[in-house]
């Protein structure tokens, strides 16, 4: 199939700003600045389409993805994947199901609905080894038929929280946000910072509690009025409403609407209300941000032009050994960190210790407890009984303790990530305040109060089938225990086995943190890196530029800044309303 898709019903017509930027667009062109050129008429399009962007943000696990699937009434999306986060997956209206990828250096290439995660799962496109730039799913959906678009970033939480350079190309192009949040755990820290970030960037905010079939009616309600709460006092303006929904209980066309329909009814009202006022307001703004670009370009074509070679080799060369120090400190800091990774590794051993200290009195206690009331007579069925019991004994120790260990991981190693992220914003405003004016669009400062890069993975192991093994063998013998009154022996082995399953969970907790300090590490530390080397880009493209103007002589210097000078007076009177 070749996708094509006609402008959606209701589509505005092509307006000043579609001409401004795509005028911009064709002189960002001639000035060889190809990934500004792409933006304007990107913007362009979409704004004489009538579309607008409502991206669907929120933390990992929160069901995005199946949220979206739900309102479009396709299972399209790849779900319960790591996501790469620096590429943005646009749900539009088409007229049949199909897909595309758009890769860094501009192309499209279509592909199969199915292959989508091929493409946007870190673990099939690990840091995005695949230069994909951007994905569009096609669905012919009603919701969007009037063009609206629902976006899928899921790393939008780190852009809006850090600003990383990774995902800030897109944070401009954003419309309205739909934030996805949970009833169990309610609103975190980081998605509270997050949807405060959301609520400066965009006006229409449409929170959404999902998963809302996994938690009872009490907690449920005392989940959106804590949610209201604190989103009400960050945001300082009331909510209109936080939608409690299911997105699997949709998708599978089950069990109670909750409020799905309210939450379809605000977003239709949305496109009815404000999606006109949204695609104008895109327009103005992308050709804001396209008309700062052009004239920053053409700033750096006279500066080029201007400045004497010599005292741009001079520059250039300085800064080349400011990079070589930074990528030296950078190898320092290093060892620093990874000093303090085996120290939390220590201190990892400890807490388990004494976690499972604390714990293993209390857990055979509860144990205990839980196995009275047990009928007995009956030894297979005791013993299945027993061992259920110990897994939940087990479950109801290990996890809290999960979770207070990952709070307590996270605040360490933000402490001493601190120190890599202050060297690299040091660095960045040692640059900015060097006068070199070819790093006015330098990278994005790094995000100070970072913590973990990576979700955990860890995963409660129950080890069931290894304590009730499907063997002809002991089920005769618990049946003769059974008949004997033997059942302490299945007692004493519910009791090993809750141990068992204390210890190796325990051990799961502390591996699965250690490997997301040094996950994270490694990210922190090519985050880093890959800054470093884009302003090296910077600086040494815009040597380029000077020796090229030195070659072409002094006539035709003077007839470049001629037209560098007409230029900026068009970009000039392309100023939005």
């Amino acid at each position: 199939m070749t996708l094509n898709p006609q402008p959606p019903a209701g589509a505005v017509p092509e307006c000043a700003a579609d001409a401004a930027l795509l005028r911009l667009g064709a002189l960002a062109e001639e000035l060889g600045a190809a990934e500004i050129a792409q933006s304007a008429r990107a913007v362009a399009e979409r704004v004489s389409e009538g579309r607008f962007f409502v991206a669907c943000v929120g933390q990992f696990k929160r069901g995005k993805s199946s949220l979206l699937c739900a309102l479009v009434g396709d299972a399209l999306l790849p779900t319960g994947v790591v996501p790469v986060t620096a590429v943005p997956t646009v749900v539009r209206y088409g007229p049949t199901r199909g897909a595309r990828v758009r890769f860094r250096h501009g192309s499209w290439a279509e592909i199969a609905p199915e292959a989508l995660g091929q493409f946007v799962s870190e673990e099939c496109n690990p840091e995005n080894a695949k230069g994909v730039a951007g994905v569009e799913v096609f669905v012919p959906s009603a919701l969007l038929s009037s063009g609206m678009c629902l976006v899928d970033t899921p790393g939008l939480g780190s852009v809006f929280a850090g600003n990383t350079a990774a995902t800030q190309a897109f944070v401009p192009h954003i419309d309205a946000a739909l934030v996805v949040l949970g009833a169990d755990p309610p609103i975190a820290g980081e998605e509270l910072a997050l949807v405060e970030a959301v609520g400066r960037q965009v006006k229409d905010l449409l929170v959404v509690m999902n998963k809302a079939d996994r938690v009872t009616e009490a907690e449920r309600a005392a989940a959106q009025a804590f949610t209201r709460q604190v989103l009400e006092k960050r945001l300082g303006r009331p909510l209109a409403a936080i939608y409690e929904t299911s997105a699997l209980e949709r998708l599978e066309k089950r069990g109670p609407l909750r409020d799905w329909e309210k939450l379809l009814a605000a977003l239709e009202h949305l496109v009815a209300e404000s999606g006109r006022t949204l695609i104008q307001a895109a327009g103005q703004r992308g050709l804001r941000r396209v008309r700062e670009q052009v004239l920053a370009v053409i700033a750096e074509e006279r500066d080029a032009l201007l400045r004497p070679l010599e005292e741009s080799e001079r520059r250039i060369a300085a800064l080349r050994r400011t990079l070589a120090d930074a990528h030296q400190s950078i190898r320092e800091l290093g060892y620093l960190l990874t000093a303090e990774q085996h120290r939390l590794s220590d201190a990892f051993l400890e807490q388990r210790k004494s976690f499972l200290a604390q714990a293993a009195p209390a857990a055979r206690a509860e144990l205990a407890e839980s196995l009275r009331p047990l009928p007995r007579r009956y030894g297979p069925r005791f013993r299945r009984d027993a061992m259920r019991c110990a897994r939940a004994v087990a479950e109801r120790h290990v996890l809290p303790w999960l979770e207070t260990e990952q709070a307590r991981a996270e605040q360490e190693y933000r402490k001493v990530a601190t120190r890599f992220v202050g060297f690299g914003n040091d660095f960045l405003k040692r640059l900015a305040a060097s006068g070199i004016t070819e790093l006015a669009r330098m990278p994005n400062a790094l995000d100070e109060d970072s913590g973990f890069r990576v979700p955990s993975r860890f995963t409660f192991q129950d080890l069931i089938h290894v304590a009730q093994p499907a063997s002809p063998l002991r089920h005769l013998g618990d049946a003769a225990l059974g008949l004997a009154r033997a059942h302490r022996m299945i007692e004493r082995a519910s009791e090993e086995f809750l141990l068992h399953l204390l210890e190796m969970n325990a051990t799961r907790v502390q591996s699965d943190l250690l490997d997301r300090v040094q996950e994270s590490r490694s990210r922190l530390e090519v985050e880093i890196r890959k800054l470093l080397q884009e302003v090296g880009h910077i600086a040494e493209r815009a040597l380029e530029h000077a020796r090229s103007a030195r070659r072409a002589g002094a006539a035709a210097v003077q007839q470049t800044l001629a037209r560098l000078e007409a230029m900026e007076r068009e970009v000039n009177a392309l100023e939005p309303h």
